[in-house]
């Protein structure tokens, strides 16, 4: 395997990686050194220039996206009926009396770029997810009621940044 097949496999094990890549943030000899390559430390500099060259750049789309929010979730015994909003394994959560969580949904275009942009936004911001799910249409995410405010401005924020899929990499 060559020095540049191996350097491109190796930053593919890391996402966060590809994103600055993409994004043209990266110190590539900082990056060589984090990447477990044989080499030496500028060839493998080298080879991640030419694979961030080759990547499709970072762009960020205007998606439309409709974001709210329900209060008083709760986990459901589905056995009565009830169908829930969200459902994660055997476990679903709908609005109950009492229920202590919020959903923040996310409807649109709905993706896992946005599922991605949406987690590490609300970990930046500190705010706890207790249940996640999503599919092409519609994104929702369980969070204790007090941080309900600081999640919906994060999944705002995150579907105002999300970037575009990217497609193919060479």
């Amino acid at each position: 395997m060559t020095l540049a097949r191996e350097t491109r496999d190796a930053a593919d094990d890391h996402p966060f990686l590809l994103a600055a890549l993409r994004a043209g943030v990266v110190n590539y000899s900082a990056a060589a050194r984090f990447l477990s390559v044989d080499g030496e430390e500028e060839a493998v500099a080298t080879a991640l220039r030419r694979y961030a060259d080759a990547l499709p750049d970072f762009e960020t789309g205007n998606r439309d996206v409709r974001v709210t929010m329900q209060s008083g979730i709760a986990p459901v015994d589905e056995d009565d009926g009830t169908e829930p909003l969200l459902r994660v394994g055997e476990q679903g959560y709908t609005k109950a009396s009492g229920g202590g969580a919020t959903a923040i949904l996310a409807t649109g275009m709905v993706d896992a770029a946005l599922c991605q942009q949406v987690l590490g936004r609300l970990e930046t911001d500190g705010v706890g997810v207790s249940a996640l799910g999503f599919d092409a249409d519609a994104l929702v995410v369980l969070v204790d009621r007090r941080e309900a405010a600081n999640a919906l401005r994060a999944v705002e924020a995150a579907a105002e940044a999300v970037r575009e899929p990217a497609g193919d990499t060479p």
